[in-house]
């Protein structure tokens, strides 16, 4: 008979490791990388920043209502396991689908191209190709992950911490001395109005809902949260609020320090604004920090997803040698591979501005079924946790959720197809698993 230890996942993580899992989910390629490409549909900076407050209300509606799903159901696989309790297995399946192909895979593969872009702008004399570089990063943070949750928490919790410190010593030091200016916020062409406008603030939005998206993390792991009644939505909420605050304050660093029309299209904003603000040398050293700061965001990413495939597998929904776990460590090891091999994939194939039209799209959807199920687990579990914010909470996140995705449906119609061709390509995936779960 095999050992407990060595077919389940132990509950190991308390309050700070989780929560630096939320963060440095949240804290990566997103709010490094989107804000130039927002300003060049926006022309706005004023609204540029009012979306990201709205996006971080958004946010929060989301991790209030994901608090109770998790605590209610604290298990590893997040949106697969509550879609597949609450409604139907299939919307399960179809979660853990979008999240094996982009959910977690597509992120790592953009995380790892904004390191490429940071230190290309620090070394413009790179010699190493972009996608060499990314691909590498990747395999590095493979390894480490294959050693188990403590050493990969571990680790997280360094690059964290790091990340952390660096983001609030460039928001001190370019404020308090850095070369910037207010008068940026008066700059730049009125925005886009009548109904292309419209379309142009839902596709931003969904942009910075993938800024935002970590803030669900600590659903996937809730089979290794101590406590998870009270760790895991202390977690979502605090995570969430940390990272809002953060996003606001780097985001008006960025308008201090680039003029609105430099910004446009400009994907290694934080190395720009930087060196802006200090100069040339400090360009180089803080796009070096930030490098190192999406190494975190990748990390949690591949700490999360084969939690998510683990899961799927070990009901005999997915592959069946996802759901092996390293006897040594506990670590799903199969599934941390495959990852890898899927996001390595998506570096060799697409470019960066594909890669987060995609995801953002194809992200949107479960997130909305998965807070509509509050209103349904409310009913059918009575003793459940409950918190403030109910109805209105998840109302706000459903109705934003919904318009986010037609608008940009609307506006990105080719990379909305595809990403919907992807969700719809997993029914019959997940009919041919459960034919032959037994096998």
């Amino acid at each position: 008979m095999e050992t407990q230890p060595a077919t389940t996942l132990q509950r190991s993580l308390g309050l700070f490791p989780v929560t630096s899992i939320v963060i440095a989910n949240m804290v990566g390629a997103g709010i490094f990388t989107t804000s130039g490409l927002l300003m060049q549909g926006l022309n706005a900076p004023f609204l540029m920043i009012l979306l990201w407050f709205a996006g971080g209300i958004i946010a929060l509606c989301g991790a209030l209502s994901y608090s109770e799903l998790g605590a209610a159901m604290p298990e590893a696989g997040g949106e697969y396991v509550f879609l597949s309790r609450l409604f139907h297995p299939m919307l399960g399946f179809l979660s853990g689908w979008v999240s094996f192909i982009v959910g977690f895979s597509a992120p790592i593969a953009a995380s790892a191209m904004g390191v490429s872009e940071y230190i290309a702008r620090a070394y413009p004399s790179m010699v190493i190709p972009g996608k060499l570089l990314s691909i590498m990063v990747i395999l590095l943070f493979t390894g480490i992950h294959l050693m188990g949750v403590k050493t990969g928490a571990r680790v997280q919790n360094v690059l964290t911490l790091l990340k952390i410190a660096m983001i609030i010593a460039l928001i001190i030091l370019g404020f308090s001395g850095g070369r910037g200016d207010m008068a940026h916020f008066s700059e730049g062409t009125a925005a886009v109005t009548g109904f292309a406008g419209l379309k142009t603030i839902g596709l931003s939005i969904m942009w910075i809902m993938f800024a935002y998206s970590g803030w669900n993390a600590a659903t996937y792991i809730g089979s290794e949260i101590r406590n998870p009644a009270r760790n895991l939505p202390a977690a979502l909420l605090l995570g969430t609020g940390v990272v809002m605050v953060l996003y606001l304050c780097i985001n008006v660093l960025y308008v201090y320090a680039v003029e609105p029309a430099d910004m446009r299209g400009v994907i290694s904003i934080g190395g720009m604004a930087a060196g802006r603000l200090f100069g040339r040398q400090m360009e180089t050293t803080f796009s070096i920090l930030i490098a190192f700061a999406l190494f975190s965001s990748l990390s949690a990413y591949m700490m999360l997803g084969p939690r998510v495939y683990f899961s799927m597998a070990r009901q005999g929904l997915f592959f069946k040698a996802l759901s092996k776990v390293n006897p040594s460590n506990h670590a799903p090891s199969n599934a941390i591979l495959l990852q890898a091999l899927f996001s390595i994939i998506m570096v060799v194939s697409g470019t960066f501005d594909q890669i987060l039209t995609y995801m953002g799209f194809a992200l949107g959807i479960f997130p909305i079924l998965c807070v509509a199920g509050v209103f349904k687990q409310r009913r059918t579990m009575p003793g459940a946790l409950r918190l403030p914010g109910f109805p209105v909470a998840p109302v706000i996140f459903i109705m934003a959720g919904i318009t986010m995705l037609a608008l940009s449906f609307l506006e990105r119609t080719a990379e909305s197809s595809i990403a919907l061709a992807t969700v719809v390509a997993g029914i019959p995936a997940y009919y041919l698993f459960k034919r032959y779960r037994r096998l």
